[in-house]
This record gives structure tokens, sequence and C-alpha cells, in this order.
């Protein structure tokens, strides 16, 4: 796979100088195309795994896996069974354990999230200072041979991050996300923020929510559904009794999952 890195790098190497996607006037930038892009199916077959050694075995034509820990040679071997592949990228917050941890500046670092120790929200209103790492990180999918990107925390503006964040920071930061990922050739998806879903959509391939039905946020999620785009949805604690009939009714994927997100997963029967 070292030759598909070196094309990723290069590509990058052109696309380095794209403007970042601003918002002026209150008008968003509107989304970048992607012609080449791989995209979901309306009802695909999915799993989501960050955490244990990957398995394979799983029943499912589409793959969430993380960027660091899955190897350009389990991408290959995901291809040769047939499934698609997404690379799991932090955006929204820095980790302190991921490999390329100490380039991102103290002063982009703000407050623990809730739940998370090991990880601190980001000051996403400094695109120009984040913009070339989340890249970094983009290059790296590409050259692993992904077929799209699933970035995470992109929801700051409604939590304590530490920083003065709006909605508008908000939509502007996760346009860039988009906007980058389809530059280079990448599916992406929208990892929750429910409240933005008709102004995002747009831009995003799918939409990957948690626990919309424990929160009852998931009539926010179906202008993805009527643009004819699925929506992989998660539980973690209520029963499938609970939530597998609305998800049939929504037409969405839902899952249940342990909060490891290891392989386990009860599939939710399709309608």
């Amino acid at each position: 796979m070292r030759g598909g890195l070196a094309l990723a790098l290069l590509v990058g190497l052109v696309l380095v100088q794209a403007p970042a996607p601003t918002i002026a006037s209150g008008r968003l930038t509107p989304p970048v195309a992607c012609v080449r892009c791989w995209r979901p199916s309306p009802h695909p077959t999915w799993q989501w795994q960050l955490s244990a050694t990957l398995d394979t075995r799983v029943r499912a034509r589409i793959y969430d896996v993380d960027l660091f820990d899955t190897t350009s040679a389990q991408v290959v071997k995901l291809h040769r069974l047939g499934r698609k592949a997404v690379c799991y990228i932090d955006a929204g917050s820095w980790e302190n354990y991921r490999p390329d941890a100490a380039r991102y500046a103290k002063s982009l670092v703000g407050k623990k999230l809730q739940g998370w120790p090991q990880e601190r929200w980001l000051d996403i209103r400094r695109i120009a200072k984040l913009g070339p790492l989340i890249r970094h990180r983009v290059l790296l999918c590409k050259g692993k041979g992904f077929d799209g990107v699933e970035f995470d925390n992109v929801d700051g503006y409604e939590n304590d991050t530490g920083f003065h964040l709006t909605a508008l920071d908000q939509l502007r930061f996760n346009i860039f996300l988009a906007n980058m990922a389809h530059r280079y050739h990448l599916a992406v998806a929208l990892k929750n923020d429910p409240d933005q879903v008709k102004k995002l959509e747009p831009y995003f391939d799918w939409s990957l929510d948690e626990q919309c039905f424990q929160y009852s946020e998931c009539r926010s999620l179906l202008p993805f559904i009527r643009a004819g785009k699925p929506v992989f949805e998660i539980e973690y604690y209520l029963p499938r009794s609970r939530f597998c009939s609305k998800a049939a009714t929504y037409g969405f994927d839902a899952l249940r999952k342990r909060l490891n997100l290891g392989p386990w997963l009860r599939r939710c029967p399709k309608a």
C-alpha cells in the first residue's frame, strides 16, 4: 500500500491550497461534489467497531473502524470480502493517546469530554490551525485505502468545551470536514449534531447517530431519509423492543451495541 499512500500525499500537496469553507453574510459555502465517491445504498448492513481485534466475520456490507488501529492489510481484507471500509477520525476533540497528539498546540485544547478523561474538546473556530492536522489524518485514511470517513465530536457547540462556540462556528467546521473528505474522494458521514441536520444534509452522504430514540431526537434525522441517504442509528441502553419498530418506520438502519464498541452487536430486523 506504499504506492497508494504516496499517491494520496501527492493529491494532498495539490489540494492543500484549496480554500477553507467560510460563512459570510449568513450564507454557507456550497457542497463540494464528489462524482468518484462511493456512497452507501439506502439500506445496507453495517458494523461499527472501534475496540478489540477487528472481527471480519460479522455479516455487514460496511465496516466503520478506527483510522489508527486498522492497518492497510485489514482494509484490503475487507475489500476482498466484498465490504466497504470507513475510517473513524476524531475531528472535534483531542485524544492524548494518538500518535499525532503532540502536534496539537495546547491553545487548541479545551475541557475534558464528560465520561472520556483521555479526550478534550478542540477550538474548532481555528480552522487555519486545525485544518492541516485533520488533513494529515484524512490523507492517512485515503492512503490506507478506505472508502469513506466518519468524523467524531462535531457538536461541541452544544457542550461545555471551554470555548465560546456558536452554532455558526459548528456549521463552518462541519462543512469544512465534509468538503475536505469529498476533495479526497471519500464519502463522509455526519455524526450526531441532529439540530443542524437540515443545513448539513446536502454536504454529507449519510448520518450516524447515537441514541436518538433514547433522547427523542430521531425526527430531526429524516432529511437524510427524504434525500435518499441512509441513517445508521445506535442504541446502547434501550432494548430492541423499544426502538426497532420505530427505526423501521423511519427507515433507519439501527443496531444495539455496547458502549465499548467492540464486535458485539444486535441488529434490528429489516422492515
